[in-house]
């Protein structure tokens, strides 16, 4: 009897051997993903994202500057934003109270030929971002009221029926014109399209990003359901040598917008808009409105 037990014991583990790998997998891509979207560099500490003007945009707490930071975590006046024909510096309104990687500063380029400098005063930390012809400077609040506020993600049941072989089909100078949340278009390389079945039904996403990563903005009809209106964000790696490449909707992930209002996320093209529910990946948090 206790032999008996002991083999149907070895059985059940088996089996659960089995299956624990893909979902240790997916345990752990979560992990990554909260500790990606609580890091310094993370979506969640988002607290401002605003336009620049040609010349002179001052910031700081006090309403009487262009740009308004957090007044808990920001002294009245820091400086002047100056944007001039795509070269954008800073220039500090006082010593010793702006830094950039430890060290003070009086006057820095902090955009040109898309190098980036990331500036900080207290909890706060912002830099410049370019989107089509105009400038934003984006600003981070490491102690900001979305990180504080975080509760954490929802997801839909493991399913690995999503979990889906695609074949990749190559394209030559092919490029998707994407729309953002802003109302603002932009043009996109893609290095070609997916085509899967899923329930008997045929589908085709454009994908974005490289031959090494594609990175797919896909819309489904849980959208504006169970989760974000505005699609959701989905990357897979590279085709092997036959062209096929997983799809794993388990993967699926909120944009930036689903987390903050100072993101500028892409929307799916027309074409990437599925007829069908994708009851797969992470769900709407009930932050955004979108």
């Amino acid at each position: 009897m206790r032999l008996l037990t002991y083999f149907v014991f070895l059985v059940s583990f088996a089996a659960f051997s089995q299956k624990n790998p893909y979902e240790k997998e997916i345990a752990t891509f979560r992990q990554i993903r909260i500790d990606s979207l609580k890091h310094e560099n993370g979506y969640l500490n988002l607290s401002g994202l605003f336009w620049l003007k040609e010349g002179e945009n001052t910031i700081g707490a006090d309403p009487k500057n262009d740009f308004n930071f957090p007044a808990e975590h920001s002294d009245s006046f820091l400086g002047k934003i100056i944007l001039n024909k795509g070269v954008v510096t800073f220039k500090s309104s006082q010593a010793n109270q702006v830094f950039s990687l430890g060290q003070p500063v009086t006057e820095m380029v902090i955009f040109q030929d898309k190098k980036v400098v990331v500036l900080e005063h207290k909890s706060l930390r912002w830099f410049i971002i370019k989107r089509g012809d105009k400038y934003a400077l984006r600003l981070r609040d490491l102690d900001g009221e979305y990180v504080r506020n975080f509760k954490g993600i929802t997801y839909f049941p493991l399913d690995t029926s999503w979990r889906i072989i695609a074949k990749f089909v190559p394209t030559q100078g092919k490029q998707l014109r994407i729309t953002d949340i802003t109302g603002r278009t932009y043009l996109e390389d893609s290095p070609g399209v997916l085509h899967f079945t899923k329930g008997g039904q045929k589908f085709t996403l454009e994908a974005g990003g490289t031959v090494d990563e594609f990175f797919i903005v896909f819309g489904d009809l849980t959208n504006k359901k169970s989760t974000y209106g505005g699609g959701r964000f989905l990357y897979a790696d590279r085709p092997d040598k036959d062209g096929n490449v997983i799809l794993d909707f388990n993967k699926s992930l909120n944009p930036p917008c689903e987390f903050t209002p100072f993101a500028t996320c892409p929307l799916p093209t027309k074409e990437n808009k599925m007829n069908v529910e994708v009851g797969a990946g992470e769900k709407s948090t009930g932050f955004s409105k979108h």
